[in-house]
């Protein structure tokens, strides 16, 4: 009887992923079609500014027109992606189509008159949208639409960057610190891999990220497979690493807080953001850290350019974190992993030179580990490692993002990413959001001030 019960069990299975197979298929193909053409756009608009650099002039003007439209159109698309991660925790008011046009165009501006933003988290919210649309098609209950909605994150993220096993683990993983539900894990995988297919059938190509740096095991003894002193310093660049994501996104918050809590006229928050942004570049000298900054046509500091040696200064780190926080935290839109992956390389690139380290393996480890601190997700950066820069590295790739998603604490990007299980407590009866944490923190703070 438990034989061929478990037979049937087998068949059920294979019901239920055929059906998910179903579901899924338009929803990726749409999906991945939007970020070509976002990619298309995107590389035409960087450009066009370098090309005519007097465009950064305009970026107040932009920061104007982008709340406009949001006041206008966005009805509740200005939480972005935090909306789409409220609504797979609990469903609230809807992910309105009106967010996929509205974030695929204000980025565009962003990046023509010269924000320092990303490009994820305009993917993601597309993914979102165009999901919640098809689950209205299909009129799916909650549980349902959860898992596509996360499969429309995994299905933008995968094909933004090309690497849909770490699309497909992030959707899950950044939901909540400490657990992943694996009841999304196929469906998640098909659309991020499908999304994927269908933005490179349209000719979009990727940047290729190399490490030349192969861990040489035969001078160690058969139990030690990798140099013990190259892993102590990784341990320590992941600990610098995690501190540069809580600062990342301690910034970010910040700026957008006090912006909000201090100027009157909201309008006005965009424009004081682009002006700072055009005068802390004057005051570098330097356009080198606005847009995206995976490559510079003027040979200046790059993603790129930091996996050479002195292909970063010692602070260009610290400058793209600090006009993408003010780009980002004055309600300018885009993303934040691809300024993190500017981050975490040039970090790299420092802390390379500082230790005798390889560079284009600091660089790589930087690149994935700042955004697994600052996005709490270590086990989907690790992969992402792999899918970039190969498997040679593996080893150091899992250390650094590790350790660096423990050092960031609990901060992150995302205010709506819950805490499951806590860095330093065991676990929690229950999730809490990253908000709560940091208040209940402050609380026992300000009690034991107070002894």
């Amino acid at each position: 009887m438990n034989k061929y019960s478990y037979s049937f069990e087998q068949v059920k299975i294979a019901r239920h992923l055929i059906y998910w197979t179903l579901l899924i298929v338009p929803v990726s193909i749409s999906i991945g079609s939007l970020v070509a053409l976002f990619l298309w756009l995107l590389d035409f608009a960087t450009t066009t500014r370098w090309q005519h650099l007097w465009l950064i002039f305009l970026l107040p003007l932009a920061g104007l027109l982008i709340t406009f439209f949001y006041k206008r159109y966005g009805k509740n698309s200005e939480a972005g992606n935090n909306l789409i991660m409220d609504e797979i925790h609990k469903p609230g008011g809807g992910i309105p189509t009106r967010m996929t046009p509205l974030v695929l165009f204000s980025t565009i501006i962003t990046h023509l008159f010269g924000g320092s933003a990303g490009r994820e988290g305009t993917a993601v919210q597309m993914g979102g949208s165009i999901a919640s649309l098809f689950s209205k098609w299909y009129r799916l209950k909650h549980r349902e639409k959860r898992i596509l909605l996360m499969c429309g994150m995994a299905a933008g993220f995968g094909a933004v960057f090309g690497t849909p096993i770490a699309g497909a683990i992030f959707a899950m993983e950044v939901l909540a610190i400490g657990r992943i539900k694996y009841d999304a894990l196929i469906p998640c995988f098909i659309a991020s891999i499908l999304a994927d297919i269908t933005c490179v059938a349209f000719g979009i190509h990727h940047t290729q990220y190399s490490i030349l740096f192969i861990r040489d095991s035969t001078q160690w003894t058969r139990f030690i497979s990798f140099d013990l002193w190259l892993l102590l310093k990784i341990i320590v660049a992941g600990v610098a690493f995690g501190l540069a994501g809580f600062l990342f996104a301690e910034t970010s918050h910040f700026i957008k807080n006090t912006s909000n809590k201090y100027i009157r006229y909201k309008w006005l928050i965009p424009v004081f953001g682009g002006i700072a942004v055009i005068a802390v570049s004057y005051m570098l000298g330097t356009f080198d850290y606005l847009g995206l900054g995976v490559t510079n046509p003027r040979a200046g500091v790059s993603i790129i350019s930091a996996f050479k040696p002195n292909g970063a200064t010692s602070y260009s780190w610290l400058w793209k974190l600090i006009l993408t926080a003010i780009t980002l935290g004055t309600g300018f839109k885009g993303g934040e992993v691809t300024p993190l992956f500017f981050i975490g390389a040039t970090l790299g690139n420092v802390l390379a030179s500082i230790s005798g380290s390889p560079v284009d393996l600091f660089a790589g480890l930087g690149f994935i580990a700042v955004f697994a601190g600052a996005t709490n997700t270590p086990l989907a950066c690790t992969l992402m490692g792999v899918e970039l820069f190969g498997s040679n590295n593996v080893i150091y790739f899992a250390v650094a993002c590790f350790t660096a998603y423990y050092f960031s604490g609990h901060s992150g990007v995302y205010s709506s990413q819950r805490v499951a299980v806590s860095k330093f407590h065991l676990t929690y009866s229950k999730e809490h959001s990253i908000k709560d944490i940091k208040q209940k923190n402050q609380t026992i703070g300000s009690r034991n001030e107070n002894k």
